[in-house]
């Protein structure tokens, strides 16, 4: 981890990806093995890469990089939706590098990703105004981004406009089960108490159950689906998956 620190620092950030996709192949054959599987890229590991603030052990695939949210969504895209079934044209805020790969390759999906500032992003967007026309896309994916955006109601406000009528999105954000209300202090503006305040210097608030509301204010049709739930104890342990992560299914009405 010491080694992928260094990296990251004189690697300039455009070259990030490719820099460790190299990276996770020199360290792979340290951790082959067949205690933990990745349904992302199939990869079975005796153990995976800790991550995070506080390092989660188990968390982060060795070969791509995959975390417990990634692998959640695949299952999820899988299992439960017509994703790789259906002609569909996607937009995908905020792309992780492996998945967007793959969904390139999908012959079904007229696949684009977008960000402020990803240098993997297909095109560069403000997700508070983003300037596309409305009723788009048959399918939406912004994945742990709200929680980095000042005016999260109005990107919430713009995802809307820009899904088709009955298309529908996967518009997730980490939620603090235990909290009630959104937890927000737009005071905070240095990365210190940010990082105190949120667990993250680049987050603005701690989303509580109240996110469905802030979804559904827009005019999404939300749907908290506790997918995860009901898989069985050994498949959320062979892929390391978040027990408490919950899919917000969004749908936009027919005639909005």
């Amino acid at each position: 981890m010491y080694l992928k620190s260094i990296l990251k620092k004189v690697i300039p950030e455009k070259f990030h990806p490719q820099a460790r996709q190299i990276y996770s192949t020199l360290i792979l054959f340290w951790y082959i093995g067949d205690r933990f599987t990745c349904p992302i890229c199939n990869g079975h590991f005796r153990k995976l890469l800790p991550f995070g603030v506080k390092p989660r052990p188990n968390a982060q695939c060795p070969k791509c990089g995959s975390l417990e949210r990634h692998r959640l969504l695949w299952l999820y895209l899988k299992d439960r939706t017509n994703f790789f079934t259906n002609y569909l044209k996607i937009l995908d805020i905020a792309p992780y590098y492996y998945l967007q790969k793959k969904f390139k390759k999908l012959e079904n999906i007229d696949y684009t990703s977008a960000d402020i500032s990803s240098p993997i992003a297909m095109i560069r967007i403000d997700i508070t105004d983003i300037h596309l026309p409305s009723n788009q896309f048959d399918c939406i994916i912004c994945y742990h981004v709200l929680e980095h955006v000042q005016n999260d109601k109005k990107a919430i406000k713009e995802l809307f406009r820009v899904l088709k009528p009955g298309g529908w999105a996967i518009i997730q954000s980490p939620i603090d089960q235990n909290r009630k209300i959104t937890f927000e202090d737009p005071t905070a503006l240095k990365d210190e108490e940010k990082e105190k305040l949120f667990g993250q210097f680049d987050h603005v608030r701690v989303y509580g159950l109240d996110y469905k509301d802030r979804l559904e204010e827009a005019g999404f049709v939300v749907k908290v689906d506790k997918f995860v739930k009901e898989l069985p104890v050994n498949i959320i342990e062979k892929y390391r998956l978040n027990r408490s992560e919950y899919i917000y299914f969004c749908t936009k009405p027919e005639g909005n």
